[in-house]
């Protein structure tokens, strides 16, 4: 063996470092065995014991892809109209129809959004300027600016926007605890989003698209509600044609009752709104609706005549949680009169933590300010005692506290939330900062857990069928050779899994794939190799002296093959996405250790035998 002792020592260490980077991997496997042992109350105590060290081995283990382990695939689309709107300094009904033109044309594309609104605003008019909507003067657009300065500067702002976007939503997903996400920019829009492992859809949508804009807003007068309320109601007891615009509103009132109206609420009223909406009129709470009949409820507030109805100054919105469930299960939400100035952002908002209500221990949000967030804070409070401030974010009130006294030191609360999940999400969300234009979810696709568990059942019986074949046929045609290429081929597949987890790369159905194409590969150097043994061996050489010949022989169509292959690899993981990327990295991975074990791995032990032993191995 002499001459072998790098050879000996570059194999223990492979085998010891393969060892100790799927350590991990094992100890998850033995922990979810003895966790899906265990009753519900059991399970909840281990984990709780033992979350610390569940996370660690989480994140050294072998990290499995979407296909694999269940999860989300959303493609995020970033709102660049949104964005050209907010950036205006000033609007009118034609920078309106413009962009919205705009949309439609490109609505269905990739075509960039900004030079469509450009085209038809030039096609209006050649002569208008763009700059007549737009100031900037750190970004040097003057009302001299002519079009194309304009242009850029849009494209600069949403392309900064896109990359913001694709931080913040990074930010949120690492702080909800998804492991090894996949999060990509597509286009000059698009956000490409893989969660593995994700058992709660719903709460991710809201997650990823939510834009965090969190406002402080005044609600609206309780009496004024009261009186536009009648209103509404009266103008859809009389059903009016929505294109009458003589309908008249009379004076409100002053002795109104909201029960009088309430005997006719029940469905089949007459009345197209109490049919799907309980008004409350009482304080700033405008009325109750159940899920199901909000879409329609929106439908009836959104008529240009019932807005009118309503006091100057004053939106509507929802409350972000259910205050309680009809006797059919419907969960039902309050509809409440918020002031549309904004009083204050979410920008003055320096921290955030989940916090519990001291008498009733419910999860509530608790935020500390800025100074000049507390100063307006202190300015606001002290100039609204015995009033309800709204606290909204993405135009849904989270909470409408009631202002004791003035607030100083600058700290809030968001209370009335639906569970500690909610309280956690926006906790995320205020730290991850506020989204710099709203997206949207263009596509989804989610893979459960049992169709991952398939999945892998599926790829682990074709690798043990793919090596049973190998290695019965090494075995009957090389005899004492197969043998010893079939004990490389098992110590190729340890260096495999130890390669992808030492460089925490992701195994997926195709990443699979390319290990079963592996195992056929890993015994192509061995077949060349004893090969050449043989025809070494038939022009009467000693085994020792065609041993040495086959393997030197050998060596040079081994390179050629693997090399080619391994730059083929390379390409594939350079120019592909997701899947491709996957079965490339397992290839190459293949590709290195099936190398090492067959020119390496292989002769240490025929020498072995050989020099050593002294004994004799037959090549078929």
């Amino acid at each position: 063996m002499q001459g072998s002792s790098m050879k000996i020592f570059l194999i223990a260490f492979f085998v010891v470092m393969s060892g100790y980077y799927l350590y991990p991997t094992v100890q998850t496997y033995f922990m979810n065995r003895e966790l899906n042992a265990l009753d519900e109350e059991e399970r909840a105590a281990f984990e709780d014991d033992n979350r610390g060290r569940m996370r660690e081995l989480s994140e050294r283990s072998l990290k499995l892809g979407l296909d694999l382990l269940g999860g989300m695939h959303v493609i995020l689309e970033v709102r660049v109209d949104a964005l050209i709107r907010e950036l205006a300094t000033d609007t009118d009904d034609t920078f309106d129809e413009v962009l919205a033109e705009a949309r439609r044309n490109v609505e269905n594309g990739s075509d960039s959004i900004i030079d469509e609104f450009v085209k038809q605003f030039t096609a209006r008019d050649p002569s208008a300027r763009l700059s007549r909507y737009y100031r900037n003067e750190n970004a040097g657009i003057t009302r001299r600016s002519d079009n194309a300065d304009v242009a850029q500067f849009l494209r600069d702002e949403a392309n900064a926007a896109v990359t913001r976007g694709i931080e913040i939503i990074r930010d949120r997903v690492d702080r909800y605890g998804v492991t090894e996400p996949s999060i990509q920019r597509q286009g000059s829009r698009r956000i490409i989003v893989e969660l593995p492992g994700i058992d709660d859809p719903e709460r991710i949508r809201g997650l990823l698209k939510g834009t965090a804009r969190l406002e402080f807003r005044l609600m609206a007068d309780p009496a004024e509600l009261v009186r536009s309320l009648q209103r509404v109601i009266e103008f859809y007891e009389i059903i009016p044609d929505s294109s009458a615009d003589s309908f008249a509103v009379g004076e409100a009132d002053s002795t109104f009752d909201i029960n009088d109206l309430l005997d006719g609420g029940d469905s089949g009223s007459g009345n197209k709104l109490l049919d799907v909406f309980q008004p409350i009129g009482n304080g700033v709470v405008f009325g109750n609706v159940t899920e199901r009949d909000t879409a329609a409820v929106n439908l009836l507030f959104a008529d240009p005549l019932v807005q009118n109805l309503l006091p100057a100054g004053i939106e509507l919105m929802y409350s972000s949680s259910p205050f309680g469930t009809t006797e059919d299960g419907l969960e039902v939400y309050s509809v409440l009169g918020v002031r549309s100035e904004i009083e204050m952002t979410g920008d003055v908002i320096t921290d955030a933590r989940v916090d519990f209500d001291q008498f009733t221990n419910a999860p509530e949000v608790t935020m500390v300010m800025n100074s000049e967030g507390s100063r307006i804070w202190a300015r606001l409070t002290g100039a609204n005692v015995g009033r309800n401030i709204a606290i909204t974010m993405d135009n849904v009130v989270y909470s409408w506290p009631n202002v004791e006294s003035r607030i100083v030191g600058g700290r809030s609360r968001i209370s009335g939330l639906d569970g500690r999940d909610e309280a956690s999400d926006i906790v995320t969300v205020l730290k991850s900062g506020a989204l710099p234009a709203p997206v949207e979810i263009v596509e989804e696709r989610t893979v459960g857990p049992s169709l991952g568990q398939a999945s892998i059942k599926a790829g682990l019986n074709s690798i043990m069928w793919g090596l049973a074949v190998v290695a019965i046929f090494m075995i009957l045609y090389y005899r004492g050779g197969g043998m010893i290429a079939n004990v490389a081929l098992m110590t190729n597949l340890l260096f495999i899994f130890g390669i992808l987890s030492a460089f925490r790369a992701t195994l997926t159905l195709p990443g699979i794939a390319g290990i079963v194409l592996t195992i056929g590969m890993a015994v192509d150097a061995n077949v060349l190799i004893f090969e050449r043994i043989r025809e070494e061996f038939s022009t009467g050489k000693s085994l020792k002296a065609a041993i040495d010949g086959g393997y030197t022989k050998a060596m040079s169509a081994i390179f050629d093959a693997n090399i080619t292959t391994f730059f083929m690899g390379v390409i594939l993981y350079s120019f592909g996405v997701g899947p491709i990327q996957g079965f490339a990295v397992t290839l190459m991975a293949g590709i290195l250790s099936s190398m090492f074990t067959a020119i390496v791995f292989t002769r240490v032990i025929v020498d072995y035998i050989v020099l050593e032993r002294k004994k004799v191995i037959s090549f078929g």
